[in-house]
Order: C-alpha cells, then sequence, then structure tokens
C-alpha cells in the first residue's frame, strides 16, 4: 500500500463522513481497592477470555512477513510554489519535465505464508505496479518474491519465494464456529510501516459487503492501521479466518471499523491462483434483479421475498438451458437461493464447465433445468444493436423492458450503457401502481 496515499481504498482506508453528533457516556466502576472478592470476580476471565495472546502471537508470527515494494512513478518532484516564477529551478524543471519526472515509490503491506515452500498471501493493492517486492520475516531475514496470480474482484495476491521448510499457517473455516459474531480474533501486520505488530479484538459483523460483487468481510474491531492490509486475521486456533483489506474511518486510523476478506472467498480464490494462475469462475448468463416483498403476490407462486430474478437472457449457458425472462431463480446446484448477492456467489464459486440443476419459478409453476457453465469473461459485454431495428423487448411485472440502444439513448437522455429502459407500463399493474413510469 502507498504510505503516501491516506485515500487509497486497499492500501489505507476508506474516508468517511460521521454524521450526528458524539456523545460522552459516564459511569462508574466498582473500587476493586474496598472489596477483594469483587476483585478477584471482576478480573478473574472464565474459559472464554484468554488471559492473555502471548502464546498464540508467539506460535504464528514466524509465518507472517512484511511486504515491501518499489515501482517507477511519474508525480510531484516538488510541490507548487517551491521553484519561484522566473527562477533557474523553474526553466530547469520545465526542461526535464517539470513535476512530471519519473521517481521510485514504495509501499507497504503485510502477508503470511499458507506453504513450507514459499507461498505468500497478501491483498493485490499492496504489490498492484510493483516491480519489485521484497518479503521480510520475523527474523529479519528478506527475501525476493514473484506474483503467482492476482484477483483484484477480491483484492487478493499470491507471491512466492524460493525457499523451503519455511514456518506456515492453515486457513480455517470463516463460517464455522471459530468465527462467531462476539469471538475472539487477532490481527498481525506491519501498521505504519513500524514493523511486526499484533492487535486483537472481537468479530463484529459478517458477510459485510463494501462495492464488491464478490464481498464477503468479516467486520473486526482489532486495530487495523496504514500497512496492516494483506496481513492474516486469526481466530484463537491459530486458523487464518480473514485477510486484514480495509478500514472505515474518519481519520484513516483504526478508530474506524477493520474487514478482513473471509477465508471462505480467499482460499477459493488462492487455489484458482496456484493451478492456473488467474481466477476461473463459472458464469452463468443471466442479469438478475433483487426479489422484493412487493413481488410477493405480483409473481405468481411466489411465497417469499427470495430468490433472483431474471431481467435479462443475453446469449451464454443460461439461454442454451432455457432460462427465460421474469423466471425467479430458487436455488443453484441444490443450494438455496436467498438473493441475488448469493447466487452470484455460488455461481463465482462454481467452475467453468460444471454442470448444475438450477431451480426456477415460472408462471406459478417450480421446474428444474440443467445448466452447462461457461468460463466468466470480464471483457466480454453484451452490447446493444448498433443497427435500426427494433430492440428486443420483454413483459414482465406489467412493465414493458429493452434493452439500452442509441436510439432509445437518444430518445430518453440515457447515459448509461447498461440496464434496461421501461418502455411501457401497464396502468392497472403493481408496478404502475408503484408508480414506475
Amino acid at each position: 500500500m502507498k504510505a503516501s496515499d491516506p485515500f487509497s481504498f486497499a492500501a489505507s482506508s476508506v474516508r468517511a463522513l460521521l454524521l450526528g453528533s458524539a456523545v460522552i457516556a459516564a459511569f462508574s466502576l466498582p473500587s476493586l481497592a474496598q472489596n477483594d472478592t469483587t476483585a478477584t470476580e471482576v478480573l478473574t476471565p472464565d474459559d472464554t477470555r484468554p488471559m492473555s495472546f502471548a502464546d498464540l502471537a508467539e506460535e504464528v508470527s514466524p509465518a507472517v512477513v512484511n511486504i515491501t515494494t518499489s515501482m517507477v512513478v511519474a508525480g510531484n518532484l516538488m510541490p507548487d510554489g517551491m521553484a519561484p516564477e522566473g527562477s533557474p529551478f523553474e526553466e530547469f524543471f520545465n526542461e526535464f519535465g517539470g513535476n512530471n519526472m519519473p521517481r521510485r515509490e514504495g509501499a507497504l503491506g503485510a502477508g503470511f505464508v499458507i506453504s513450507s515452500d514459499g507461498y505468500v498471501v497478501t491483498n493485490n493493492h499492496v504489490i498492484e505496479n510493483a516491480e519489485e517486492i521484497t518479503i521480510q520475516f520475523l527474523s529479519g531475514e528478506e527475501l525476493p518474491a514473484t506474483i503467482i496470480g492476482t484477483d483484484p474482484k477480491t483484492d487478493i495476491a499470491l507471491l512466492k519465494v524460493e525457499a523451503t521448510d519455511l514456518p506456515h499457517v492453515e486457513f480455517g473455516d470463516s463460517n464455522g464456529d471459530g468465527a462467531r459474531i462476539g469471538d475472539w480474533v487477532m490481527a498481525i501486520g506491519n501498521p505504519l510501516g513500524r514493523g511486526f505488530s499484533v492487535s486483537a479484538g472481537i468479530v463484529s459483523a459478517r458477510e459485510r459487503a463494501l462495492g464488491g460483487r464478490y464481498d464477503d468481510y468479516i467486520q473486526t474491531d482489532a486495530a487495523i492501521n496504514l500497512g496492516n492490509s494483506g496481513g492474516p486475521l486469526f481466530n484463537m486456533e491459530g486458523d487464518v479466518i480473514g485477510v486484514n483489506t480495509a478500514i472505515l474511518s474518519p481519520t484513516g486510523g483504526s478508530i474506524g471499523i477493520g474487514f478482513a476478506m473471509s477465508s471462505q472467498v480467499v482460499e477459493k480464490v488462492v487455489d484458482q491462483l496456484r493451478e492456473f494462475g488467474e481466477t476461473r469462475r463459472g458464469r452463468l448468463g443471466v442479469v438478475l434483479q433483487p426479489v422484493t416483498p412487493d413481488m410477493v403476490g405480483a409473481i405468481a407462486g411466489l411465497e417469499s421475498p427470495e430468490g433472483a430474478l431474471v431481467t435479462d437472457v443475453p446469449e451464454g449457458p443460461a439461454l442454451d438451458a432455457g432460462v427465460q425472462i421474469g423466471d425467479v431463480i430458487l436455488s443453484f446446484d441444490g443450494n438455496l437461493v436467498p438473493n441475488t448477492r448469493e447466487l452470484v456467489q455460488m455461481v463465482g464459486d462454481a467452475a467453468a464447465g460444471d454442470v448444475v440443476p438450477l431451480d426456477i419459478l415460472r408462471d406459478g409453476e417450480r421446474m428444474t433445468l440443467t445448466v452447462t457453465l461457461d468460463l466468466l469473461e470480464e471483457d466480454r459485454v453484451v452490447q446493444a444493436s448498433s443497427g435500426t431495428t427494433e430492440p428486443e423487448s420483454a413483459d414482465m411485472l406489467g412493465l414493458e423492458l429493452s434493452a439500452i440502444t442509441p436510439e432509445l439513448s437518444q430518445q430518453f437522455g440515457i447515459a448509461e450503457t447498461e440496464g434496461l429502459v421501461v418502455t411501457s407500463v401497464d396502468p392497472m399493474s403493481d408496478a404502475g401502481e408503484k408508480g414506475l413510469m
């Protein structure tokens, strides 16, 4: 991460505006000096509260690494105003490129070793655009690292150092008993570039999303600062249940909320990077809309606001399997679909070529289709026709929907290139009553 860039999401934090007023709460504690029995009861923990994290830190720290990167960038070599107008310095900088002269810049982060032969996991943003990557172990030993693969969508990168018999850690179950809300967790990283540092807290929340398609973050109050990016979040068994990635903070520091990408996501990404050097997620080939409570009753046979509503079916696996606009996908490969986000993650976890059953609701009837997933290609974009033919449209819930064409863009003043246009509304339908136009 770039220590000089306080706005780097992956490298540091997300700036946030705090709305409302601060509240100072005063409270009193029992006087421990006056009552020895009370002191014993307050200070003696039960079996679920550790007296110390020292043993755990000593056990796992040898597998945690500091990461330093180096790259050449163009930027402000001299702040504005430092070379007075008309001075020799101004002439010099104008002659040689001014403030755009290239310079070498470094970034700091953390990571952890997952195998004895030197595979290292970190955040993608820590090593993005790096020309040189150096791994530093707790012992002080430094080794150069190479990039095996990266996945910007989950902000995960896999590195490799040439070594043997390295201490390493294992992934744990981020959705199991070792990662319940309220459980103790411990983070290790390189905060503010000060070297190995340990912080502790609890799992504050799970299944948080920060805007990514495959987000599954663990929220924690363990202190996370600049330089913690890419470091591990441990449960009390010494298993990695998350990769520290971001901070939502008004100051850029640990006063905010820390987020770690769950091991459930990271482990699958790392396996693919290790095998292929890239991710190979499955592709279903549908455009989805969340199922809301208003749709219950409006869609025949829909009993609860669950599943994912299909609003478009471009060429691809779903179309080949017979999926149609207006279908509600209820389960994928035998797993119930609670919402669109979960379905996207299910499909992303599957591999290209997998043959999976798809349970759908259509016109009040439930049926099962069989779909063969293909490879998700991020540069595959379904383009609207550039001709003058009528766009493909469909009726659904009292709405007539159409793909965005150049003609519709001009007619309605639409700047977006993705989505669907409502071209007509049945005034007697639920959609019309809700005010859609």
